[in-house]
């Protein structure tokens, strides 16, 4: 929550577009180009639901396809429990842990098969890296009181510095990533606040109960997600497909970008019957 859409995103489904599918991309409220809300307690993992069936009704289509990274897998996974209905299927890589977190899932062991493996940097070296007395309070007085002890604008600057310090944590090989710049557009009360809605978030699970949308799932072999997180959504979806890949992180496709494409088109290829 508080991303904005780049070039980058947008040329990475420009294949999809050219194979005939209608693809909509979003700034989600608090990020991008999109508004930064007066009231930070209005970043709610609810309000970013409401949003995107507002967006799902204004383009009419009868069923969509949600394609979610990250927190957006999250949000894929929240709006799939409310319209069931109005989802196709899911695709997902590098998918967070389904709010409200089980937070004993992180220490869930991960097959050996898989060959998984932790990326060279963590979270925790960029968030340490970034962080001082100013940002804790900050992050202090907006989740307990409500308030912008920083603008936006601020805010926002050092959300864009603290992504690019955690951009080396999403990939296997670290010489992908170039010299630290902020990252434009990043939205840091949507972020923060969005994150500390989670403890509210009515709970999906068992609204998820026998479902048959179908899930494609994919990590990459250095993913800085914890393995439990990503088993819970097989679990969920016994309609599913999981796609470990190779020497990649949390970013697939600044990896593997041919990998990626091939595999979601195998999977919308793919026919499945809902009961």
């Amino acid at each position: 929550p508080g991303g904005a859409i780049g070039e980058g995103n947008i040329r990475g489904l420009a294949w999809l577009a050219a194979e005939g599918y209608d693809i909509y991309l979003y700034d989600q409220v608090g990020g991008g180009f999109s508004n930064r809300l007066r009231n930070v307690r209005d970043y709610t993992t609810e309000r970013h639901v409401r949003d995107l069936d507002a967006i799902v009704q204004q383009v009419g289509a009868k069923k969509v396809i949600l394609l979610g990274h990250s927190w957006g897998a999250i949000l894929a996974v929240l709006y799939a429990a409310d319209h069931p209905d109005r989802v196709d299927r899911l695709i997902v890589t590098g998918p967070g842990p389904i709010f409200p977190i089980r937070s004993g899932l992180a220490t869930e062991r991960a097959p050996d098969s898989l060959h998984l493996k932790p990326p060279f940097y963590s979270n925790r070296q960029g968030n340490d890296q970034a962080n001082n007395i100013r940002t804790h309070a900050m992050e202090f007085f907006a989740t307990q009181f409500s308030w912008k002890i920083a603008s936006d604008r601020e805010a926002d600057d050092f959300a864009g510095y603290l992504n690019s310090l955690l951009e080396r944590s999403t990939v296997a090989d670290t010489s992908k990533i170039g010299p630290i710049r902020p990252i434009p557009g990043v939205g840091y009360y949507a972020g923060v606040m969005t994150y500390y809605s989670r403890l509210n978030t009515p709970d999906p699970r068992p609204r998820l109960r026998n479902t048959t949308i179908p899930l494609l799932v994919m990590k990459g072999q250095y993913d800085n997600q914890k393995w439990g997180f990503t088993h819970e959504y097989l679990e969920l979806f016994p309609v599913h497909r999981l796609v470990v890949v190779p020497n990649a992180g949390h970013s697939i496709g600044r990896e593997q970008p041919a990998l990626l494409d091939s595999t979601i088109r195998d999977f919308l290829k793919t026919t499945y019957i809902r009961q």
